[in-house]
């Protein structure tokens, strides 16, 4: 499959509020925020053109991962509302906040731990993996060379190695997340990791880990668990990192990052 390079809204969500630590001036964020300001924000997309200078992208994003994972067939949660945007986008301030696919599970969880999350809440937020994709150069190594992966579903493998034989000429060659059920959110994701099915070497990891493998098992076997932490773990990495009126503003164009430097 060949897909643009946007990533997925979970992705995104991370990249909104993964952070160092909490803003000093922390915002307020409640489920109503926008009721007398934006009273049809629940209804209404883009947003930022119905409402200028009032409802923020942070929030925007935020409501919008919700709403993906819904449609899809995942579980509902609450988002609280009233964040800022930051008033610049700079890369080097993403890198180290944002998992990688060739981090350990220890490192990885100690990104998590830094903002309260513990290794059941960093596994039941892996399983966002059961929809969105990722590009070959995030897996390659896994497919070519000496150090390719044996672990991998050997038909996978196959499959995976002709998809991305040309992936170093074209960047945008993807495979889905998921194989089995790539458009519905559900636990596939938890059963492909017990079957070799895992696309990132990150995913792969929580089988063998012994710290995260008995909550893979379980979320593999149990959906309702799965939805039930997944949807608490969003609502809390949705009040993560946020930003007040003092360290932020409210961008008129959600397609426009200020004072961008990567």
């Amino acid at each position: 499959m060949r897909l643009s390079r946007s990533p997925t809204p979970f992705v995104l969500l991370l990249l909104v509020v993964v952070a160092p630590a909490v803003s000093a001036d922390v915002a307020i964020l409640r489920t109503d925020y926008y009721q007398k300001t934006c009273p049809d924000f629940n209804k209404i997309v883009p947003l930022e053109l119905s409402c200028p200078g009032v409802v923020s992208c942070a929030d925007i994003l935020a409501q919008a991962t919700r709403d993906l994972v819904t449609m899809v067939g995942g579980p509902y949660f609450d988002v609280k509302l009233g964040r800022k945007d930051g008033l610049e986008s700079k890369a080097h301030k993403v890198r180290g906040n944002v998992p990688m696919p060739n981090q350990t599970v220890h490192d990885i969880h100690g990104m998590f731990k830094k903002n309260g999350f513990s290794l059941r809440e960093m596994v039941a937020l892996s399983g966002a993996h059961t929809i969105g994709f990722s590009h070959c150069k995030e897996f390659s190594d896994r497919l070519y060379g000496s150090k390719a992966d044996p672990e991998i579903n050997p038909r996978f493998a196959t499959a995976l190695k002709e998809l991305c034989k040309n992936h170093t000429v074209d960047d945008t060659i993807a495979a889905f997340n998921d194989v089995m059920t790539p458009g519905k959110f559900d636990n596939m994701y938890f059963k492909n990791l017990k079957r070799g099915l895992g696309l990132l070497a990150s995913d792969h990891l929580l089988i063998k880990d012994n710290s995260t493998k008995p909550f893979v098992e379980l979320y593999a076997t149990d959906e309702k668990a799965f939805f039930e932490d997944f949807a608490s773990a969003m609502e809390k990495l949705g009040t993560v990192g946020v930003k007040g009126n003092e360290e932020g503003e409210v961008r008129r164009r959600c397609d426009h990052f200020n004072n961008l430097n990567v």
